[in-house]
């Protein structure tokens, strides 16, 4: 399966916050699946992890998990930008959501997210737990 991985699937590791170990079996799973991670996603959580004064940890980040059968690093061109205001306001998404729900809806990927507001979306999401299910 083709899944995009939300940001905070990445930060509950990152964070240790809840869902950390689920986050962690499903990235886990690239031998069963194929993993995208959003350029938004990288970016954001290389803003986060400068701003905890961290950022060794955001090239660890970049080196273990982004790469070749590990995360591949997908986004949209400026030409894209309509799609991603259409997106928002069609399904009442902020424009973080609205980025990655167009970014997964262009390359027809499955979206793993903690995020209920994809519910709103024609794509929907799953949950890393549901994703570990199949």
């Amino acid at each position: 399966m083709n899944l995009f991985i939300d940001t905070n699937i990445i930060l509950e590791i990152i964070l240790g916050q809840h869902h950390d170990k689920e986050a962690r079996s499903l990235l886990s799973t690239t031998d069963r699946h194929h993993l995208f991670l959003s350029d938004f996603s990288l970016h954001s959580i290389g803003v986060i992890l400068f701003r905890r004064n961290q950022p060794d940890a955001f090239l660890d980040f970049c080196s273990d998990m982004v790469g070749p059968g590990r995360l591949a690093i997908i986004g949209l061109s400026v030409q894209h930008m309509s799609l991603v205001v259409q997106a928002s306001k069609q399904f009442r998404l902020d424009f973080d959501d609205a980025y990655q729900y167009v970014t997964a809806d262009k390359h027809n990927l499955v979206i793993v997210s903690f995020d209920a507001d994809f519910d709103r979306t024609e794509r929907g999401r799953k949950t890393p737990q549901a994703v570990l299910q199949t």
